[in-house]
């Protein structure tokens, strides 16, 4: 085996272990790893069959036939490849806007199974509470419904969480009847007129989820800075996966 060949076969497994692990521990199959390991899958069978697979694209090739599907697959391939590095750029870029001194955060709420947090959903709290302990004078809005198969809101589950961390309740104003993250923001500030509260805003979410949940504050109007929770890393890859196909709906629902 080359080495171009080992290579592909090498990064294909890494990819598939990496989005895999999530559906083995924890069942979490999203569009994402679903994705992810289909096309590690085939980087994988590519490696391992590509004198076949070269030779084929050969005989493809003199076939005028041939020709157009393979550069539609050549252009589908570039494009898509091209948006993948402009939407990573663009989640990257978004972690560096900095929230306003005191700014109100909104903790963007996650899955909760019966009344415990999800680990995603422990992650945004967790940096909440260090955002709030940094910002003395913040006050926070946890915002989240609750699904059928939840045992609470995902709004009781953050104030819980913040309150037996030491955030006191006086700072924590409850959002519990959105179930999108453009509700979020839109019910959110409701209660930020409602109560005069500033109205700069830190968005506690993922780092993979500021850029489009920044997008959509933008769109609401909303200033807003990013603080961002470190996703645990056998998470990242299946998270990260699907938030490339969060950003480009987001894209062309409003292109």
């Amino acid at each position: 085996m080359t080495i171009v060949r080992l290579l592909l076969m090498l990064s294909g497994a890494a990819g598939f272990i990496g989005l895999v692990m999530p559906l083995v521990r924890r069942r979490i199959l999203n569009i994402g790893n679903a994705a992810g390991l289909a096309v590690c899958a085939a980087l994988m069978l590519y490696a391992l069959f590509m004198p076949r697979i070269n030779l084929l694209i050969v005989k493809w090739w003199q076939r005028t036939i041939g020709k157009i599907i393979l550069s539609v697959i050549g252009l589908g391939i570039t494009v898509g490849v091209i948006l993948v590095i402009t939407i990573t750029v663009c989640m990257i870029k978004s972690l560096s806007v900095s929230p306003a001194s005191n700014a109100t955060a909104i903790v963007l709420g996650c899955k909760v199974y019966g009344e415990q947090p999800s680990i995603i959903l422990t992650e945004r709290m967790d940096a909440a509470i260090v955002y709030l302990n940094e910002n003395e004078n913040a006050v926070c809005i946890a915002s989240g419904g609750q699904g059928d198969d939840e045992g609470i809101s995902e709004a009781e589950c953050i104030y819980r969480y913040l309150v037996l961390n030491g955030i006191s309740p006086d700072r924590i104003y409850m959002e519990d009847q959105s179930t999108s993250t453009r509700e979020n923001f839109a019910f959110s500030y409701e209660i930020i007129k409602e109560n005069s509260l500033p109205e700069e805003i830190a968005i506690v979410t993922n780092e993979f989820h500021e850029y489009r949940a920044g997008v959509i504050a933008g769109r609401l109007g909303l200033s807003y800075g990013a603080v961002p929770a470190k996703t645990a890393g056998w998470l990242l890859p299946t998270y990260y996966a699907r938030e490339l196909f969060g950003v480009l709906y987001e894209w062309c629902k409003f292109s």
